[in-house]
């Protein structure tokens, strides 16, 4: 009989997180967080600020963004963009790469995007 693992806390995922909650696990300031809401860095679903329900990835994104504005100095806007522009590079290259493993002529007939 084998000896069932117990589950490892690391690896648990948290799907919903408070404002409050968020701000304490990425040691941020509510107003620091929402700056991040108002630059349309982070996407909360809710209401209002008591209502927001952030996704654990909200931990990342708010680590890339201390570690841009520390790293190149910029603020909130600059770092907006810059993960935009990352976000939109990722997606580009995944594309990209995805064309390059169809069968050739497997495009043919079809539009390009607009």
């Amino acid at each position: 009989m084998a000896a069932q693992k117990s589950p490892d806390p690391v690896c648990e995922v948290v799907t919903a997180l408070t404002l409050i909650d968020l701000c304490r696990i990425s040691g941020s300031t509510t107003d620091w967080v929402i700056e991040l809401v108002e630059e349309g860095i982070l996407d909360p679903v809710g209401g209002g600020q008591s209502a927001w329900r952030f996704e654990s990835s909200s931990i990342t994104i708010i680590a890339r963004v201390r570690r841009l504005q520390s790293d190149l100095r910029l603020n909130i806007p600059g770092a907006a963009l810059v993960l935009s522009l990352a976000d939109e590079n990722a997606r580009l290259k995944l594309r990209l790469m995805q064309m390059e493993t169809d069968p050739p002529g497997a495009m043919a007939g079809s539009e390009p995007d607009r």
